[in-house]
């Protein structure tokens, strides 16, 4: 599973850190974190008491049991760094396994051009 979700104070690190914590804490492995950088938001969000117009988006990439994601929205939803935040399921690839070269049969072949 994905997820993403913006954050607007200077204390990123501490944010992301909490956040990294708590997904291990409930199961989740974090594959990977990127900083998908500073913008303006699509729209003003009010969160917090506060309204917002620029924040800065980040993504986990993590694998873990669907029962996280409800824990994790009431988790993030009351830390007051983050603005907004979901969960998006990424779809799973499956590998083909290769059945190795599949013998010719050339007197079908022939038989079929007469």
């Amino acid at each position: 599973a994905l997820f993403f979700f913006f954050l607007l104070k200077p204390e990123t690190a501490a944010v992301l850190k909490r956040t990294v914590e708590a997904l291990m804490e409930r199961g989740a492995v974090v594959r990977n974190l990127e900083n998908l950088g500073e913008r303006s938001l699509p729209y003003k969000i009010s969160r917090h008491k506060e309204r917002h117009r620029r924040g800065g988006y980040f993504l986990i990439d993590l694998e873990g049991p669907p029962s996280i994601v409800s824990t994790m929205m009431d988790h993030l939803g009351r830390d007051i760094d983050v603005i907004r935040r979901t969960f998006i399921k990424h779809p799973v690839s499956k590998t083909e396994e290769c059945s190795g070269i599949i013998p010719v049969n050339y007197e079908d072949k022939l038989i079929a051009k007469k």
